[in-house]
């Protein structure tokens, strides 16, 4: 599905990823952890295309398509969703109108019918009442208002809504009490089937004893340095990234 060869990214002139290479079959959950600073956040954005990420050498590809070729709005109708670690607000566009014209947008690109507004409202409510949404928040502006869980919860609606192959989730822990962490991840764990993947970028443990990961991976200075199952988040939660330093 996702495949990552020897990637380098730059930023204002630094080299933050050094040769990155991963690769992700459907049906896994892949972890990212690391320090502050690693790169773990740069790979996210570098596959979802945000501006100001220069890669000087390696390839990304999605279901066998070049994914660093793509627009943007091109990744994403091709199956790519981003989760970010800050939520951005969108003062003067409701949470449903956003996620009804990013749905049919997506519908049309894979020649698909736009969806009806009842059949839209009827996911709606069932995704809502299942992350403990209320109907009016989605009314406002997108995040507008929202507290910090409300806007991780938000944003696991839009990923069980958009139904994407691939799901990069940076961070979704977050700032969430154990309440909101567990309907976040039981929001991912409802995501996943064997069509579809997540690459989950998270500096605890704690998220990785609702989901479990399928591969771990230790992500230091621009690389990644050790891979392992969920037993190397353990170790890591015990020892920390001591062992990994230069």
């Amino acid at each position: 599905m996702l495949e990552i060869a020897s990637l380098h990214v730059t930023v204002d002139g630094r080299e933050i990823l050094r040769g990155l290479t991963l690769s992700v079959l459907p049906g896994e959950v892949h972890a990212i952890m690391g320090p502050n600073g690693a790169g773990k956040s740069t790979l996210a954005h570098v596959l979802a295309g945000r501006e100001g990420y220069d890669v000087t050498e390696g390839t990304a590809r999605l279901d066998g398509a070049d994914l660093l070729a793509m627009s943007p709005d091109a990744r994403a109708a091709a199956g790519l969703f981003l989760g970010l670690q800050y939520p951005v607000e969108i003062p003067g566009v409701s949470n449903l109108l956003f996620l009804r014209t990013a749905l049919n947008a997506q519908r049309r690109a894979r020649g698909e019918p736009e969806i009806s507004g009842a059949d839209f409202m009827a996911r709606v409510r069932a995704e809502a009442r299942a992350l403990g949404l209320d109907l009016e928040m989605l009314k406002r502006g997108v995040n507008v208002g929202f507290s910090g869980g409300e806007k991780k919860r938000n944003e696991a609606f839009q990923l069980a809504m958009l139904q994407p192959r691939l799901a990069i989730l940076d961070e979704s822990d977050s700032g969430l009490d154990i309440d909101a962490l567990k309907v976040v991840a039981a929001a991912i764990n409802r995501f996943m089937s064997p069509d579809r993947a997540v690459l989950l970028i998270t500096h605890y443990q704690r998220l990785l004893d609702h989901v479990r990961p399928t591969h771990v991976h230790v992500l230091v200075d621009g690389r990644i340095v050790e891979s392992g199952g969920p037993e190397l988040a353990l170790r890591l939660e015990q020892e920390g990234y001591e062992r990994h330093a230069a």
